[in-house]
């Protein structure tokens, strides 16, 4: 027998809210951004204006602030109890989801609102496109047609930055990545440095399967105080990939030093049928094998409509 709606929410281990209901949490958060500040947070072909910023990441940033006072407040427990007095820790917000969803966009926002909290916490940002491997190591296993799958990143290496997070270190290098030249940037890097709270945002973040060959024990989700999940019906997500790519095609393989220079001449047509042809030979893969399994894992789920704004948020029940 099949349930009813409302055996079904109750069943659920997440709270619901459409839209409407969602922005009404936003507790009188106050924060005005200018136009330009406002289209510096978004990517190309991802639409962003302060309405979704009000509406969407205002609750969302209330929602944050009580769990990181309730992350204090248990720290500052502890440390009574074993008489201790352990330093401050960041607090680790860990944002996943397919390519092309807008996890960047997401992360973005979530610093630039996250900021203007009450503490003004000083806000990083981590991408974990850093942490694959160079071409050259892909290249030599072969797997650089499977970049962004789980054995292209060094996991090892992120791993020892959230723990050296997690540890009290106050100062870390990360590696950089360039979508330009589709590789880390050898010369160039990142410094992090005392973080109040930390945004590591990527595809595969939440998963928990072992690489072939490995039997990890830690993943990289065991770092996180809160994890969010980015969302939305794989057909949308492929017309975005075709339209970002599209975009890209016109404007940033135009410039020979890209990696996809090699795209900069096709026509319209031609552009879409390549968009096509990787997202099912790599993306589509990547997506249901190691992405979408680990959506239900999250605290926060925010679901987006086909014109890429938030129409529901799923909220992990405690």
């Amino acid at each position: 027998m099949l349930s009813s709606p409302e055996e079904k929410l109750l069943n659920s281990p997440f709270l619901d809210f459409n839209r409407a209901e969602w922005k009404e949490l936003n507790g009188h958060f106050n924060l005005s951004l200018s136009v330009e500040e406002i289209d510096k947070l978004h990517a190309a072909n991802e639409p962003l204006n302060y309405a979704e910023i009000e509406e969407i990441y205002f609750p969302l940033a209330r929602l944050l602030e009580l769990h990181i006072q309730q992350y204090h407040e248990v720290r500052h427990t502890i440390n009574k109890f074993f008489r201790r007095n352990q330093q401050k820790l960041p607090f680790i917000i860990g944002i996943a989801g397919s390519v092309a969803v807008g996890k960047s966009t997401t992360a973005r926002v979530l610093q630039k609102v996250l900021s203007f909290l009450p503490e003004k916490p000083k806000v990083a940002l981590v991408t974990t496109d850093g942490f694959l491997y160079p071409n050259k190591v892909l290249s030599e296993r072969g797997i650089l047609n499977r970049k962004g799958f789980p054995e292209s990143y060094d996991t090892k290496k992120l791993l020892n930055f959230l723990t050296a997070v997690k540890s009290g270190i106050r100062q870390h290098i990360v590696p950089v990545y360039s979508h330009l030249h589709y590789d880390i940037l050898p010369d160039d890097t990142l410094l992090i440095e005392d973080p109040d709270i930390l945004i590591v945002e990527g595809i595969n973040v939440l998963q928990v399967n072992s690489q072939k060959g490995q039997n990890n024990k830690i993943f990289v989700s065991d770092y996180f105080d809160f994890s969010i999940y980015v969302d939305a019906k794989e057909e949308d997500i492929i017309q975005w990939y075709i339209n970002r790519f599209e975009s890209l095609r016109a404007t940033a393989f135009q410039d020979p030093d890209s990696y996809f220079h090699r795209y900069a001449n096709l026509t319209p047509k031609e552009s879409k049928a390549m968009a096509i042809h990787i997202w099912n030979e790599i993306n589509s893969p990547n997506l249901h094998n190691n992405i979408l399994p680990t959506k239900y894992r999250a605290d926060l789920i925010l679901q987006k409509g086909s014109n890429h704004f938030v129409e529901n948020v799923k909220v992990r029940k405690i």
